[in-house]
């Protein structure tokens, strides 16, 4: 399935206005009438990576060894073509945000303290989240004007294996009930708020659960990279026009990574067999149950998981928040970047 964005001009002329009789509707517009643009500027690879300029490569390939996924071998020519332009771009949003809460403070009578910028890394399960927020996080850290980059995911807001069991909806592990969503807004809010020191759950993907008693904590970062499956959702919003405050108002800058649903499912049964011959194998691992399972069998399960249950979360609730990000990286089936859409409005 080919990405739908493009960036287009106006096809054809706006329809002439309707003048009705009293009394009469406005009949219904033809299916084919379309809004006549797209909100988003798309860019392929090479005119993307033309907006590097002159940032400079600044990780070593030892570190991109390090920064890579399970699956997804991290390239120089990745990092070089894809990542040293968005670091740019997003070095520049940071300024311009600094310089807007200083103005804003300034008017306000407040002290100008710097509050962090936060960014957000949304998408499915398996589809390179993680390896993004890395590379982000290193590349950012080295610009002078914010040293200070954290990294955190929303995993670690999900309810307890425990809670999620008593409510029934263990199966749904990382839908949008499965967060303890109050928890992660009284999270961001101490964030930009500027609070010297927040703490925040931490999560195993080896116990598949919550650590209890472990915390991570945030000490007032430049910069705090979000990442995690439903980062840009929106909240229902309420009938009275009361605020209701969501994840989304507290990012400054979206980033939405794309895919195939096809091709996702194949890079997520690829990750759970791999897995299956090197973590699963510990005997404390979560899904140690999978190591001693013949490969055509455990092939089977890890297309059911992926099928039943992230398929179903990234049809319904994940793909669509696709169109709220300000930024969205394509991905084809090598894992590389194939095209970039940077919101224009």
């Amino acid at each position: 399935m080919k990405s739908k964005l493009r960036s287009v001009g106006v096809h054809k002329p706006l329809a002439s206005p309707v003048v009705l009789e009293a009394g009469k509707t406005l009949p219904e517009l033809p299916s084919e009438t379309q809004v006549p643009f797209s909100p988003y500027r798309v860019f392929t690879r090479n005119e993307w990576a033309a907006l590097r300029a002159d940032t400079p490569m600044t990780l070593r390939p030892d570190e991109l060894d390090v920064l890579s996924g399970i699956i997804e071998e991290l390239s120089v020519d990745e990092v070089v073509e894809i990542y040293l332009p968005l670091s740019r771009l997003l070095n520049l949003y940071v300024a311009a945000a600094q310089k807007l809460h200083s103005v804003s403070s300034q008017f306000l009578g407040h002290k100008d303290v710097r509050v962090p910028f936060v960014i957000g890394v949304a998408g499915s399960v398996a589809v390179g989240k993680s390896t993004t927020a890395r590379v982000l996080k290193a590349l950012l850290a080295r610009w002078p004007d914010h040293p200070r980059v954290d990294l955190i995911t929303t995993d670690g807001f999900l309810y307890p294996n425990a809670e999620l069991q008593r409510l029934g909806i263990m199966d749904r592990k990382g839908f949008p009930e499965s967060f303890d969503t109050g928890r992660l807004l009284n999270f961001l809010a101490d964030i930009k708020s500027g609070v010297a020191r927040v703490e925040a759950p931490v999560y195993s993907h080896f116990h598949y659960d919550i650590l209890p008693g472990q915390k991570a904590v945030f000490e007032m970062p430049d910069i705090l990279i979000v990442e995690g499956l439903n980062v840009l959702q929106p909240a229902i919003l309420p009938k009275g026009g009361d605020a209701t405050p969501f994840v989304s108002d507290f990012i400054d800058f979206s980033i939405y990574i794309d895919a195939d649903p096809a091709v996702i499912e194949h890079w997520y049964v690829t990750r759970f067999m791999r897995l299956r011959n090197t973590a699963f194998r510990d005997p404390g691992a979560y899904f140690h149950q999978y190591a001693a399972m013949a490969p055509d069998e455990a092939h089977r399960r890890a297309l059911s998981l992926w099928r039943s249950i992230n398929l179903r979360n990234l049809e319904e609730h994940i793909s669509p928040t696709r169109q709220r990000a300000r930024l969205i990286l394509r991905k084809g089936e090598s894992h590389q970047v194939e095209s970039v859409a940077l919101r224009k409005l």
